[in-house]
C-alpha cells in the first residue's frame, strides 16, 4: 500500500509540475507576443523608425563634446548662471514632496480599515489615490499651465498631487501593520479619533513615513526637471531652451547636464544614507 502511495504522490506531483510549466510558457509565449505587437505598431507609427534611428542615437551626444570640447573654460560660468534655475527646480521638488507627503498622511490614514474614521470613506478614498497616481505628472501640469499659465506653481501643483497618490497608497500599507494596542488604549480613556492617530498611529510608522518620503523627493527632483519642457520653469527650461538653439549653445546643455547629475548623485546618496540610519535604527 506504501508503495502505491508513493506512486501516486510522485504521480500527481509530477502532472502538477507539468502544468505549472505549461501556464508558464504560455505566459510567456502571451507576453513576448505582446510585446513584439506592441513594438511593431510603435515602430510602424514612429516618424523615423527605430531601425533606422540606430545608427543615430550617439549624433547628438558627439555633436554636444564638439561644442563643448573648444569651450571648457566656459563651464564654470555656466554653472553660477544655470544655479538659481537648479535651485528653483530643487524648490519645487522640496515643496510639491512636503504638500503630497501631508496629503498623503490624511489620506492614508482615511484609507485603511481599523483606522479610518468613517468606514464608508474608505472605498472613496482610495479611488481618489488611484486617480492622483494614475495621471503622469506632465498631464496634470499641462492642464494647470493652460489654466494658470507657466511658471513654477502649476509644475508644484502636479508632482504634489501624483506624490500624495503615489504615497497614500505606501502609507496606507505601512499603516495595516501599525500596533492597534496604543489606539485602543487612548479610545478607552476617551481620546478623539485625531488624539488616536496622532499619539498612537504616527509615532509607529513616521520612520517608514519619511523613508518613503526623502524617497520620493529624489523622484521628484526629476520629475521638475522633466516638466521644465513643457514651461513648468527651473533648469529644464533652461535646458529646452539651449538645446533648441542647436549647436553653438550645446556647452550651455553640457553645463545644464552636468548640474542636474551631480544633484541628482547628491540627493540618492543623502536618501541613502538616511534610509539606511533610520533602518540601523528601527534594526536596534
Amino acid at each position: 500500500m506504501s508503495d502505491i502511495s508513493t506512486v501516486t504522490i510522485q504521480s500527481d506531483y509530477m502532472e502538477m509540475v507539468k502544468r505549472k510549466r505549461l501556464y508558464g510558457g504560455a505566459m510567456l509565449a502571451f507576453f513576448a507576443l505582446i510585446f513584439v505587437s506592441g513594438f511593431m505598431l510603435a515602430d510602424s507609427r514612429n516618424a523615423g523608425g527605430f531601425w533606422q534611428g540606430i545608427p543615430k542615437v550617439f549624433d547628438f551626444p558627439k555633436d554636444v563634446w564638439k561644442d563643448t570640447l573648444p569651450k571648457l573654460d566656459q563651464l564654470p560660468g555656466h554653472f553660477n548662471t544655470y544655479f538659481p534655475s537648479l535651485i528653483e527646480t530643487i524648490n519645487i521638488a522640496a515643496v510639491s514632496t512636503l504638500l503630497g507627503t501631508i496629503l498623503a498622511i490624511f489620506l492614508s490614514l482615511f484609507a485603511t480599515r481599523g483606522l479610518a474614521k468613517y468606514l464608508f470613506l474608505i472605498g472613496p478614498t482610495r479611488r481618489v489615490m488611484d486617480t492622483l497616481r494614475a495621471f503622469p505628472e506632465i498631464v496634470i501640469a499641462l492642464v494647470l499651465i493652460f489654466i494658470l499659465g507657466g511658471g513654477p506653481v502649476p509644475a508644484m501643483i502636479a508632482i504634489a498631487f501624483h506624490t500624495a497618490g503615489s504615497l497614500g497608497k505606501l502609507f496606507s500599507e505601512v499603516n495595516e501593520n501599525a500596533d492597534l494596542k496604543p489606539v485602543e488604549g487612548l479610545s478607552s480613556v476617551g481620546a478623539t479619533w485625531t488624539q488616536r492617530m496622532w499619539f498612537g498611529v504616527i509615532p509607529q510608522v513616521a520612520p517608514n513615513y519619511f523613508s518613503y518620503a526623502i524617497l520620493r523627493f529624489e523622484i521628484n527632483i526629476r520629475a521638475s526637471a522633466i516638466l521644465g519642457f513643457v514651461g513648468a520653469g527651473g533648469i529644464g527650461y533652461e535646458l529646452k531652451n539651449a538645446m533648441s538653439w542647436g549647436q553653438g549653445k550645446y556647452d550651455d546643455a553640457a553645463a545644464i547636464f552636468i548640474l542636474l547629475f551631480a544633484t541628482i548623485v547628491f540627493f540618492d546618496q543623502l536618501s541613502s544614507h538616511l534610509r539606511d540610519r533610520l533602518i540601523s535604527k528601527g534594526g536596534h
